[in-house]
């Protein structure tokens, strides 16, 4: 039952880290014109640095998920994993305001597609993090 968690874990939190990192990587380095010019109305009516401080969570959340997992069970670093709980449900978190956000502007296209599936998996990463064996 360890393994089949641990294989679940870290499958879910490599999927979740891949995507908060690189989405992360994007809101960074990408000027707010630019993000604006791809659609992204929310971005005009944020105060200034909103867009840059969610990147920098979702950069360090994803990175959070998967580096908790791997130290536990690479290096038996048993005090990683409430960090790594902590990224997860941070994300989490994350994905619950971006969705409220697309809902009253009315942007449900978002919402109900990669919105709402991030959220579900990041859900499920914070849960397994929850559950992972330690040593």
């Amino acid at each position: 039952m360890n393994i089949a968690i641990i294989i679940a874990t870290l499958v879910v939190a490599g999927f979740t880290s891949y995507a908060f990192t690189k989405a992360g990587i994007d809101k960074l380095r990408t000027s707010d014109e630019k993000l604006i010019e791809r659609g992204w109305g929310w971005v005009k009516s944020s105060p200034k640095g909103t867009v840059k401080f969610i990147g920098l969570a979702e950069l360090l959340g994803g990175l959070g998920v998967i580096l908790a997992p791997v130290a536990v069970t690479v290096f038996k670093f048993n005090w990683a994993l409430p960090l790594g709980i902590a990224a997860a449900a941070g994300l989490a978190t994350i994905m619950v305001l971006a969705n409220l956000v697309h809902i009253v502007r009315k942007e449900f296209k978002y919402t109900y597609k990669a919105g709402l599936m991030m959220l579900a998996v990041t859900v499920i990463a914070t849960v397994l993090l929850a559950i992972y064996p330690t040593a």
